[in-house]
């Protein structure tokens, strides 16, 4: 019996009812052919069908009457290919581990994994921490591959050390002007070159320095972040300096964002809507808490949503969507959100309303006000949904004369609430 189970060719279950893993994912090293197991390489050779990069092919021996192909343009034709072989022995080629920053994520949104048999081979972050003697459970580990290098700049800190698999021969020096962009130019930066091969290669530089040369296509980058001597990086908690934002004066100070963030309860994987989003910090700072949340920024006026979008480049959160526009008109064809922040427009006729709808049971809703007008709706809310009004204020010591005295922020009032299961009704 074969790793098939009874399989003839045309029925798609062995006959214990239980789904037989008619495809198989191969991941291969730089080492090729010979690098892979027993079990990897008869699920070559048993398949009736293999795909591939070219180069992953390059490394097969001939199997007769076997038929291979190259992963096609755009990536999903490579897919349904895929299902037009559907029950049959399919194998499907990979580098390193399929599961990891690999093609098998991408599988798995449309086969079942009970139909699925994955040989991994070494991935290049295990490839790399072995040659570098670096712990890899320590690491920080990212792929360039198909994604926005800015991203990177979300985990940069002091002393922090990344693997980073690079889209090309080009990531190298997109890498190190984005580390000396953000205050890291004395960060170390090693490239290593077709890792596991006969050709593989090691270069060491820094990101100030950069590479002479473009090296290989396939490489992969570790880095040990160190900043410039003059450099402040980024705090990792909320509410981060407003020198770090661009910004208008439209922001709201750090220690009033702190305990908005607190009362936002960010948990991972979930929505903001940030509503008047001014300079977008909440949003930046929603999104940068854990990589799974996603966010939208609503903002009337242009300039200042260039701002937000700007912002949250620099912080390595560019996938933070932006809306232009009148809350009211915007907010009906935003995806549902798990928390919304009213930064700016809460005394706007059926703003908050509006917002309180959106939520599901569970979703919490933060506005403040600065105004007269603003705390009054903020008040109107607390007596319609529940919740808890908060005042705050915050003083600074100044100058003054030959001395320092204090000088007082303008008053902030939040209010916040949590929807519960109960339509229309909130909790403190």
């Amino acid at each position: 019996m074969s790793e098939y189970g009874d399989y003839t060719g045309t029925d798609r279950t062995p006959s214990s009812g239980v789904p037989h893993r008619w495809l198989s994912l191969v991941g291969l090293s730089e080492a090729g052919w010979h690098g892979l197991d027993e079990a990897a390489r008869a699920a070559v050779t048993g398949a009736v069908f293999v795909i591939g990069g070219q180069r992953h092919l390059d490394h097969l021996p001939a199997v007769p009457g076997q038929c291979r192909e190259a992963w096609p343009t755009p990536f999903s034709e490579g897919v349904e290919r895929i299902r037009q072989w559907q029950g049959q022995p399919v194998c499907v080629l990979a580098s390193g581990d399929p599961f990891w920053y690999g093609v098998g994520a991408t599988l798995a949104r449309t086969f079942p994994p009970e139909v699925m048999a994955c040989h991994p081979g070494p991935s290049a972050f295990s490839l790399a921490a072995a040659r570098l003697g670096w712990p890899l459970q320590s690491l920080h580990c990212h792929s360039l591959v198909a994604r926005d290098p800015d991203r990177l700049r979300a985990v940069l800190a002091p002393g922090r050390r990344l693997l980073v698999l690079s889209s090309d021969e080009q990531s190298p020096a997109v890498v190190c002007r984005l580390l000396t962009d953000s205050g890291y130019d004395a960060s170390r930066v090693t490239v290593l070159e077709a890792l596991g091969g006969p050709e593989e290669r090691i270069i060491e530089t820094t990101a100030r320095e950069g590479l002479a040369h473009a090296p290989a296509r396939l490489n992969t980058l570790a880095i040990e972040c160190r900043p410039a001597e003059r450099a402040t990086p980024v705090s990792r908690v909320p509410g981060r300096a407003n020198e770090a934002f661009l910004q208008d004066g439209q922001i709201s100070q750090p220690e009033i964002r702190a305990v908005v963030m607190a009362q936002l309860a960010p948990r991972g994987g979930e929505h903001l809507w940030d509503l008047g989003a001014g300079s977008g910090a909440v949003a930046v700072e929603w999104l940068l808490s854990d990589p799974a949340n996603r966010a939208t920024a609503v903002e009337r006026r242009p300039e200042r949503l260039a701002n937000v979008r700007e912002n949250a480049r620099l912080h390595g959160v560019g996938h933070l969507e932006t809306r232009e526009g009148d809350l009211l008109e915007v907010i009906p064809a935003l995806a549902q959100p798990d928390a919304v922040f009213i930064g700016g427009g809460a005394s706007g006729e059926g703003v908050i309303d509006g917002a309180w709808s959106a939520l599901a049971a569970g979703g919490r809703c933060v506005a403040t006000a600065v105004t007269l007008e603003g705390e009054a709706a903020l008040m109107a809310a607390r007596d319609r949904f529940g919740g808890q009004l908060t005042r705050l204020s915050v003083d600074r010591t100044e100058p003054l004369g030959r001395f320092n005295g204090w000088q007082s922020d303008r008053p902030i009032t939040i209010w916040s609430a949590t929807k519960s299961s109960q339509a229309g009704e909130g909790t403190a």
